[in-house]
């Protein structure tokens, strides 16, 4: 049995090297990705918006609907707290970024209906609808699915969606996927990382 000795400092410099924090990837890891583009909708305000109205701004699009019984609540919920999270850390790098929330279900989604959703999670978070053609659009230039599902006697029905936030720099570049299935602090973690 060959058996060898490290020194006792050479051994202590290659457990540390295992501890110290990750540094960010040199590329974040949606760059180049075909995500996002031009949209045109409405807001919770029944205001004309733009894509061009959040120049400038870090966004977190998150794409679901106000009827959702889960899903979109619970994400809406983890984003929003975990902005808040940041916020408190880095007030200034926080305040640069807008929770922009984007329905699936332009039927029922009214400006109201979005604006009373958008409310319980965060001041800022933008809620927006429009035409089916518009939000059909818009769906897909993120890579988000949707489809509606069956409905029931009473007319009402379950959407069928994917579930992604993504971060979108302040040119409306994708950088990384916000992994708000995991909490706040996950949230928190991601726009530390990537907010400039």
């Amino acid at each position: 049995m060959n058996i060898r000795f490290v020194p006792a400092a050479a051994g202590l410099a290659l457990l540390l090297a295992g501890c110290g924090a990750a540094s960010p990837p040199a590329q974040p890891p949606l760059a180049g990705a075909r995500i996002g583009g031009p949209f045109a909708l409405i807001d919770e305000a029944g205001r004309a918006r733009t894509d061009q109205d959040f120049a400038g701004q870090w966004r977190v699009m998150y794409f679901g609907y106000t009827f959702c019984p889960d899903v979109c609540p619970t994400g809406a919920q983890n984003i929003a707290a975990g902005l808040k999270r940041f916020e408190g850390d880095d007030p200034g790098r926080g305040g640069r970024v807008t929770p922009v929330f984007v329905t699936i279900d332009p039927a029922r989604d009214t400006p109201a209906a979005l604006k009373s959703f958008t409310a319980a999670f965060h001041p800022r978070m933008v809620g927006l609808t429009g035409t089916e053609e518009a939000i059909a659009a818009v769906a897909k230039s993120y890579g988000a699915y949707r489809a509606k599902g069956d409905v029931s006697p009473g007319g009402g029905y379950l959407m069928d969606h994917s579930d992604q936030a993504y971060l979108m720099d302040p040119q409306g570049k994708p950088i990384a996927l916000i992994p708000h299935e995991q909490g706040s602090a996950a949230v928190a973690a991601e726009l530390a990382r990537w907010v400039k």
